[in-house]
């Protein structure tokens, strides 16, 4: 039986958080560890062994510029709506940070988009799960994978309101693939990363029947 450092997965996995205003813009970040990072995350499982993904990944820096343009037509105005609005602490912050992000995508050193082969356009629950999820865990292993060599990255998916502008500019054939996010990615300004306050597991678990639950 393998034996893990618990306390140390138990931290990777606790503290891996979508990184924006700690990415480092002016460190760069060498090939090879995104090829590392991506040989881990395409171990990930897929439905039906389907391994239907495909990463682009972006690092000339027109091309960035570009995407950091579609990203802010895109949500700017939404992100910055919502911003302004009353919510609880936390989510003020991700809305910030997210406002952040769409003034500096375009020097972030490394983007990398997650894609499928084919069109995810299906309104049929079994189809979309299985085609978001060929990918989906894939790419957290990715994220895990920077995390544990100190990079970091966000999910975002704001870009995917000009997902055909995209496509063009990078050469992806829009009717042929989906793309699913646009990844960030940067070593990070420290790596003292926290777990996020997070629900009661207890008050959100249910057990046989919805709305069961157990006092753990």
């Amino acid at each position: 039986m393998t034996e893990f450092d618990l306390s140390q997965t138990d931290l990777l996995l606790s503290t891996t958080r979508s990184v924006r205003k700690r990415l480092d813009l002016e460190r760069e970040v060498p090939e090879s560890v995104i090829v590392d990072c991506l040989k881990l995350a395409v171990q990930a499982p897929t439905p039906s062994n389907s391994q239907t993904w495909r990463w682009i990944v972006v690092t000339d820096p027109e091309k960035r510029r570009e995407l950091a343009r579609l990203y802010d037509e895109g949500g700017k105005g939404y992100l910055q709506s919502a911003a302004g609005q009353e919510m609880d602490p936390q989510t003020k912050r991700v809305y910030e940070s997210a406002l952040y992000l769409t003034d500096v995508l375009g020097k972030v050193p490394v983007h990398v988009i997650p894609c499928v082969m084919g069109r995810a356009e299906s309104s049929m629950n079994v189809l979309s799960a299985s085609t978001y999820g060929a990918i989906i865990p894939a790419a957290w292993s990715f994220m895990l994978a920077l995390r544990s060599r100190g990079l970091g990255a966000a999910w975002t998916t704001i870009h995917l309101f000009k997902e055909r502008e995209a496509a063009e500019l990078l050469g992806i054939p829009y009717d042929e693939v989906t793309q699913v996010a646009l990844l960030p990615v940067a070593y990070t300004v420290g790596t003292d990363f926290k777990p996020a306050a997070r629900p009661p597991v207890e008050d959100i678990t249910y057990w046989d029947s919805w709305g069961s639950t157990r006092g753990l």
